[in-house]
């Protein structure tokens, strides 16, 4: 069972590596400064939710799953308030870059 458990821990910490990836290529690429932060947001909260999956499935007690999940829902909440702080200031500017 150990084998099974470390080889989906690998392929959800790929898959949080894939989608981080995917993010910085988003705020690179993107032309507009609301796209860039929407791709950013969202790629990045999710390869971090894949990231702490992978390794609550490593982890040696249930309070280090519980740690990893509350820094998980706070950068869900920090992440998606200075987003939207960020759009609003972006969008009062007018400015699309």
């Amino acid at each position: 069972m150990s084998e099974w458990l470390n080889i989906i821990s690998g392929l959800l910490l790929a898959g949080g590596l894939l989608f981080f990836a995917a993010g910085s290529v988003g705020l690179l690429r993107f032309p507009d400064t609301l796209s860039r932060l929407h791709a950013l947001t969202k790629a990045d909260t999710l390869g971090l939710g894949l990231v702490v999956a992978g390794l609550s499935l490593r982890a040696g007690s249930l309070l280090e799953v519980a740690q990893m999940l509350l820094i998980w829902l706070l950068v869900l909440a920090s992440g998606a308030t200075a987003c939207q702080l960020l759009a609003r200031q972006c969008d009062e500017e007018g400015g699309d870059d």
